[in-house]
């Protein structure tokens, strides 16, 4: 039997319309050496009838459908049940560029343990034009903290290893939105993280999504949140790190698209950072 060498979680609820074809974007991987768990939070839309039907064909898929409290215990679980060293999410609506999971163990034959990932990533408009190329090659713990940079904004590009858990903890129950970025800082703070010059995923940013939806209704409170995840580690930063932060913040200004077009809100994140170092 072929070793399992990386595990692709997928949470889901009520994403019956996205599993197939889900399902068969990693099947098309034809990667021998992946396990694709379905993390199903008790849908009522079929999900996991679907689910269990494709499994039946191909043993690599498995399913656990059962209530769970939110996105963050879904991906909690299958962390616990991964088989494979190297974790990899992929949500249900998004999907992998071919041969990406190939490629990304070949990467991984060649980096220590415990190892983060990240390629680049395409962000899909709902009416299937590109809205924008994610290439996050400022990653350094710094260069997150100061969100100047791009930042590795959805799983489908990044992978690591699951005995980074060991050391930077699981996902935040409590963190309904930005789970992986709290998660990632929490990475960076501990092991350098690596950038490869490859598109590996691609985010579909639908009109209906959690994430598109967070930040239309309310962009402001989703940075805010953000902040409050960055502002315990900037406050414990070491001289060197502080003065490094201060020169980035000289030349550039936070990152992101909403806060282009709010400079109140642009210059409070920037002005709270910069009280931070006093």
């Amino acid at each position: 039997m072929t070793e399992i060498l990386l595990t692709v979680i997928t949470p889901v609820f009520n994403g019956a319309r996205y599993m197939e074809a889900c399902l068969q974007n990693v099947i098309h991987q034809n990667c021998p050496y992946v396990e694709h768990l379905v993390m199903d939070g008790a849908s009522t839309d079929g999900t996991a009838q679907l689910v269990t039907e494709w499994a039946q064909k191909y043993p690599h898929i498995s399913l656990v459908s059962e209530k769970d409290k939110g996105q963050s215990d879904a991906m909690n679980k299958g962390i616990s049940l991964a088989k494979g060293k190297i974790i990899s999410f992929l949500n249900v609506d998004d999907f992998y560029e071919p041969n990406a999971l190939n490629q990304v163990l070949l990467v991984f034959s060649d980096v220590p343990e415990p190892s983060f990932v990240c390629g680049n990533l395409n962000i899909w408009n709902p009416n299937g034009s590109l809205k924008h190329f994610n290439r996050p090659d400022r990653i350094s713990f710094v260069d997150l903290l100061s969100n100047c940079f791009e930042w590795p904004y959805n799983p489908s590009a990044y992978f690591y290893h699951k005995s980074l858990h060991q050391v930077a903890g699981l996902y935040n129950l409590d963190n309904h939105l930005s789970m992986d970025y709290e998660f990632i800082l929490s990475v960076a703070s501990r092991i350098d993280l690596k950038h490869v010059d490859v598109t590996w995923g691609n985010f579909q940013n639908l009109e209906d999504s959690k994430t598109n939806v967070a930040h239309s209704n309310d962009p402001k409170q989703s940075f805010l949140v953000a902040e409050s995840i960055r502002a315990p580690y900037i406050s414990n930063l070491n001289k060197t790190q502080k003065k490094e932060l201060r020169e980035i913040l000289k030349s550039h200004i936070p990152h992101g698209s909403q806060l282009k077009n709010k400079p109140s809100l642009m210059k409070r994140v920037t002005n709270r950072l910069k009280t931070i170092l006093r």
